[in-house]
């Protein structure tokens, strides 16, 4: 077997078997094991106990993170560490940035208790009930222990088993992908992966001011997955201070359940350090951002995008908002979330019209990048069939070129291109969705897709791409599931009423309607100087009254 490219080092408390484990574990994947506390005592030239007592633990842990950041920099080892070194935050963050993969030994306390009688080298143990030391150190140490990569329940199993199970979870683990959205405001990760919800209190912990959360989701998100974040969040020590579920769909981004949700964080104690947390797709997040938003003047906020539009668009960027009677997305605010935890595995929850709806940004995306359009055409079809690998691809090249996008233009203000060719096809997909009055019966990606459709026909008519690119966009979301034109939809428009609508939209600038257009993949631009009669002409050709 193959030895690993970075450090194994196992955690977790005094008699869970670090050492036993750590040894055979070492042997079996061909690597050097080293034990922390006999580096130390190397180091020292004398023993643990020894450094405690004449020394004290702080002066000990210093000398401990100094000895594990050396080993975890160097050539991979398996290496365990002493019970108290994992809950030091400057070791933590040394063993994370050396690339090192931790993993939590769990035990309960009567086998911890067996284990540890008799032993005379530890310090904390000394003259005291070893259960009333350990209940102790579990409070203490649990919240840092769940930080780790990966975590294992290991009873009474003979060790040989337990190394077994080890090696086994190591080499079927996935390292989360960690996108950097590097802000003058403020640089956040966009993690991306398998299983995260239930590792929520690890991966959030670092970046919370404080371990208290309020949770704003839907009915139906909240009974598949925040019982798997409820549990994520405790494993942690995070206290959830309020749960707050509003209804689902688009017609809950609106004042009157902003207000509602303000209110739900206030009563549920809600100070300047609690971190709101959205978990949900796009409504939720959205809703709940711009909540985080304007509560308290501003509180700490987490994305937690569980359905594929909003891992691949919504969740990044920070535009948070609510929709008016006049449109969409009309009151709002531009507020970063201190990071975005996107769990694939909750892909496949969703219902498959819900999942195809967000393949339109998707879509999106491969149009505004290039490279990706082709891999769209290829591998769409699997997507959409809730291929993990693919899902997981579509996520993260969507979120790297928007992070891109988003950094070069934070808030929305260059003259041309920018953030705005994030709006590719949603001049019209927003204005086919007041139409409908955002009432389920036409989705947002659903509406994209229609839209990259209709803005791929404009820029043919106007002769800024070729004739081939309305067949082939059309055909790709159609190939997909998805609704590509106008008269693919279940009702009429009219298209004085489309165009009525678009004058309204957030984007038009001295009166003139502004329009992402493309010469190709990869190559969108923004402009005015498209003729309204033109639009006319081109939704009356589609279909439109």
């Amino acid at each position: 077997m193959h030895s690993p490219m970075h450090s194994i080092v196992l955690v977790g408390m005094p008699g869970a078997g670090k050492s036993a484990i750590g040894k055979r574990l070492a042997a079996r994947l061909g690597l050097p094991f080293l034990d922390a506390d006999t580096e130390i005592e190397n180091a020292a030239g004398m023993t643990v106990a020894e450094i405690f007592a004449r020394y004290g633990e702080a002066h000990f842990r210093d000398g401990e993170r100094r000895v594990i950041s050396r080993i975890a920099a160097g050539p991979p080892v398996v290496l365990a560490t002493g019970g108290g070194a994992y809950a030091d935050a400057r070791t933590r963050r040394a063993l994370r940035e050396a690339g090192a993969v931790t993993v939590w030994l769990r035990a309960d306390i009567p086998v911890l208790k067996r284990r540890i009688v008799g032993r005379s080298n530890r310090p904390l143990f000394i003259g005291r009930d070893p259960e009333e030391v350990l209940r102790g150190l579990m409070a203490a140490r649990y919240p840092f222990y769940a930080e780790a990569d990966l975590a294992l329940d290991c009873g009474d199993d003979a060790p040989e088993v337990t190394t077994l199970r080890v090696e086994r979870a190591i080499l079927g683990w996935q390292r989360p992908a960690r996108l950097p959205v590097a802000l003058s405001t403020g640089a956040y990760e966009v993690v991306v992966g398998s299983g995260l919800l239930a590792r929520a209190g690890g991966l959030l912990s670092p970046h919370l001011p404080s371990r208290r959360v309020a949770v704003v989701s839907d009915a139906s998100v909240a009974a598949l997955h925040l019982p798997t974040l409820r549990a994520g969040l405790a494993e942690s020590g995070i206290d959830l201070c309020a749960e707050i579920l509003v209804p689902p769909g688009e017609g809950s981004k609106r004042m009157t359940m902003l207000e509602e949700v303000l209110e739900g964080l206030l009563a549920g104690g809600t100070d300047r350090k609690t971190t709101v947390i959205a978990l949900g797709g796009g409504v939720v997040g959205d809703l709940a951002g711009f909540a985080a938003a304007v509560a308290l003047r501003g509180l700490p906020f987490v994305q937690v995008p569980t359905t594929l539009l909003s891992q691949v668009d919504s969740s990044v960027g920070g535009k948070t908002g609510v929709n008016l009677r006049a449109g969409k997305n009309l009151a709002g605010a531009f507020h970063q979330p201190r990071i975005v935890l996107a769990d694939t595995d909750t892909l496949a929850t969703l219902p498959r019209r819900e999942l195809r709806a967000g393949w339109g940004e998707v879509a999106k995306h491969g149009l505004l990048q290039g490279p990706l359009w082709e891999w769209c055409e290829a591998q769409g079809p699997a997507a959409m069939a809730g291929d993990p690998e693919a899902l997981r691809h579509a996520v993260l090249e969507s979120c790297r070129l928007k992070a891109g996008v988003v950094v070069a233009d934070e808030r929305e203000e260059a003259p041309e291109g920018g953030r705005a060719l994030l709006n590719l096809g949603h001049t019209f997909a927003h204005a086919l969705e007041a139409e409908c009055g955002y009432d389920g019966t036409l989705l947002h990606g659903e509406a994209v897709a229609v839209g990259l459709g209709l803005a791929a026909s404009l820029s043919a008519r106007l002769g800024h791409c070729s004739q081939e690119w309305p067949g082939r966009v059309i055909e790709h979301l159609a190939t997909v599931g998805l609704p590509a034109r106008l008269c693919d939809l279940p009702r009429g428009f009219s298209a004085e009423a489309l165009l009525g609508r678009m004058r309204k939209d957030k984007k038009v600038r001295d009166g003139a309607m502004r329009f992402v257009l493309m010469r190709g993949a990869g190559a969108a631009f923004t402009t005015a100087d498209v003729p309204p009669d033109t639009v006319e002409a081109l939704l009356r050709d589609e279909g439109a009254t």
